[in-house]
């Protein structure tokens, strides 16, 4: 399915004014076709704008998820509700931003309870020298 308000250059609450202008610009004979059948009608645009709100959320669900389609598809009809790829963060790049955190701290954790412990340490020491100091 192609998402026309996209292929016709439009927006979404375009009134149909606009998209009765739009779609008589176009070239491609069966895309205006589908988009008077589609968005001509009261009742039909409802029911195509719930349907292109559920693949609009699919296809942000899919490249959040770092399942976009390849480059060369592109601009094709397959890929009209994914996101610009310039916009998609993929998931692995996320997933290893997170394990990087992850081992710099572990890697510091040692010197976090090295410094703890030399704390501890000397705040002992210093209660027993001042018991010590006290009898």
């Amino acid at each position: 399915m192609r998402d026309l308000y996209r292929r016709l250059g439009i927006a979404r609450h375009a009134t149909p004014k606009t998209i009765f202008r739009a779609a008589e610009r176009c070239d491609n004979h069966s895309l205006k076709a589908d988009a008077m059948c589609a968005l001509g009608d009261p009742a039909r645009r409802r029911d195509y704008d719930d349907l292109h709100a559920l693949l609009s959320d699919l296809g942000r669900l899919r490249a959040g998820l770092g399942m976009t389609h390849a480059p060369h598809w592109q601009g094709d009809a397959a890929n009209d509700f994914s996101p610009a790829p310039e916009r998609i963060v993929a998931r692995q790049e996320l997933l290893t931003n997170k394990l990087e955190i992850a081992l710099r701290r572990h890697q510091t954790r040692w010197r976090r309870g090295a410094w703890l412990t030399l704390a501890i340490a000397i705040g002992l020491a210093a209660a027993y020298a001042a018991g010590r100091w006290l009898i």
